[in-house]
């Protein structure tokens, strides 16, 4: 049994082989990419081959750094370690370097780069700009040192004396070199004495060169205000730059040929001939205006300027006319309308009207006064009555006439019949009040009937 080893111990076995043998530490393989889809940071294909497929890792940091873009199909170059997954036991590559196979990793990167900016339309021709015939300064942006520069003057002297070269001293090869070049391609744009701007520099390879093929150099040129003429490297060469530029010159000599497409003599023929052009096109036109003020002078208008006006003259007759003839008619309905007014006005006899409501008015005024003092005069009577009532019923007056009033407990006595022996009773006369005492209290025999029924 102590034959027999685990999956486990084999596996270990294997993993620590792989991790000490020199010759698995770092790699070479060739193979074709497959299965890839790109993730969002660590990359996870295949490389194989017609009889082998090996699994392959690609970290994100390294990834970044390929300088192109993989792609399914692409038969690639890599430099990795292999490594063994335990609880699968399936080996892979851990790609610590790639490029493509057969060309460079630049070339790859320079065919993606320009079918993804065709598909933008960055070099489509509605975008390119015409460049101007006669300029006065240029803007250059190239290394101070270089012989563009040198070449640029040269051919500008000598075949335009007077124009201006404004140089923008730019690295040109190199780490940096893609973001100073659009800087100064801005900073050019900035400025308002500019006509023009060459961006280039010598020879080289396509490392030396790739500054050009920059996305950030393109979006700078394809934004440029000013015309933009590339001159990078020799004939042969060709960059993004080449393509998105407003024209491509092959060398900086005929870059500045086409900034100055004509030399000062033949400008001075060229501004003779539209000079002349200018002078027979005016005198055409003075002969034209003369010619047509001639036939002007003898029309008819002017021999007989009063003309002008018989138009005007039989359409104002025409509309005085009619408003006469309006007015006269409105005239006409008004009156007729007043008339009719008047024969209503007259049916209607006011004055006999206002007779017969002034005749209501003194008849309804005699009505009031008279029921007025009828009712005044049997108010009075009521009045009178009223007042001998309340006169009678006055008890100074009974007192008066020789009469006296009885009170017992201040009350008036009207009978005896609550009268006792020995109450205590007031009399009230004209000139005073007595007290008095009850010695004997009779009633009448009559009223005694009465109280007893």
């Amino acid at each position: 049994m102590s034959d027999y080893l685990s999956v486990t111990s084999l596996t270990k076995y294997l993993k620590m082989k792989f991790d000490r043998d020199p010759y698995l530490e770092r790699v070479y393989l060739t193979g074709q990419v497959s299965n890839f889809r790109r993730r969002p940071s660590h990359q996870y294909f295949s490389l194989k081959d017609e009889g082998a497929v090996i699994q392959a890792t690609i970290w994100a940091g390294v990834f970044k750094k390929l300088g192109f873009e993989l792609e399914e199909g692409m038969k690639i170059n890599v430099v990795g370690r292999v490594q063994i997954y335990e609880p699968s036991g399936s080996y892979s590559i851990i790609i610590e370097k790639a490029e493509p196979d057969g060309i460079g990793a630049l070339a790859i990167q320079f065919e993606q780069l320009r079918k993804k900016l065709t598909a933008e339309g960055y070099f489509d021709d509605r975008h390119k700009q015409e460049l101007p015939n006669f300029v006065k300064k240029i803007g250059v942006v190239t290394s101070p040192s270089g012989a563009v520069i040198r070449d640029i003057i040269t051919t500008v002297s000598r075949r335009f004396p007077g124009v201006e070269i404004l140089l923008f001293p730019t690295k040109v090869q190199g780490e940096g070199a893609a973001q100073e070049i659009a800087e100064n391609i801005q900073k050019a744009n900035q400025r308002d004495d500019l006509d023009l701007l060459i961006v280039g520099r010598g020879g080289g390879s396509i490392e030396d060169l790739w500054a050009f093929n920059e996305e950030i150099v393109v979006q700078s040129i394809f934004e440029s205000r000013l015309p933009v003429i590339s001159s990078v490297g020799h004939e042969t060469d060709t960059t993004l730059a080449d393509f998105v530029a407003d024209r491509r010159a092959a060398t900086p000599t005929a870059a500045a040929e086409l900034a100055t497409p004509v030399s000062k003599a033949d400008a001075l023929v060229w501004i003779r001939e539209r000079q002349n052009r200018a002078y027979q096109a005016c005198l055409r036109r003075i002969q034209f205006n003369q010619e047509r003020l001639a036939k002007l002078s003898q029309s008819v208008v002017f021999r007989q300027p009063e003309r002008l006006y018989d138009g005007y003259l039989q359409k104002l007759d025409r509309l005085t006319t009619r408003l006469e003839t309006f007015v006269s008619q409105d005239f006409e309905r008004k009156q007729k309308k007043a008339e009719l007014l008047k024969q209503r006005l007259q049916g209607l006899n006011l004055l006999t009207s206002v007779q017969n409501y002034q005749d209501r008015r003194e008849s309804l005024q005699r009505l009031l006064v008279t029921t007025t003092k009828n009712t005044i005069n049997g108010n009075r009577v009521r009045l009178e009555k009223a007042q001998d009532a309340l006169l009678s019923l006055d008890t100074s007056r009974i007192v008066a006439r020789g009469y006296a009033i009885v009170k017992k407990d201040d009350k008036p006595l009207t009978s005896t019949k609550n009268i006792t022996e020995g109450d205590q009773l007031t009399v009230q006369m004209r000139d005073g009040e007595l007290e008095v005492e009850v010695k004997k209290c009779q009633l009448k025999k009559h009223l005694r009937k009465i109280y007893r029924t």
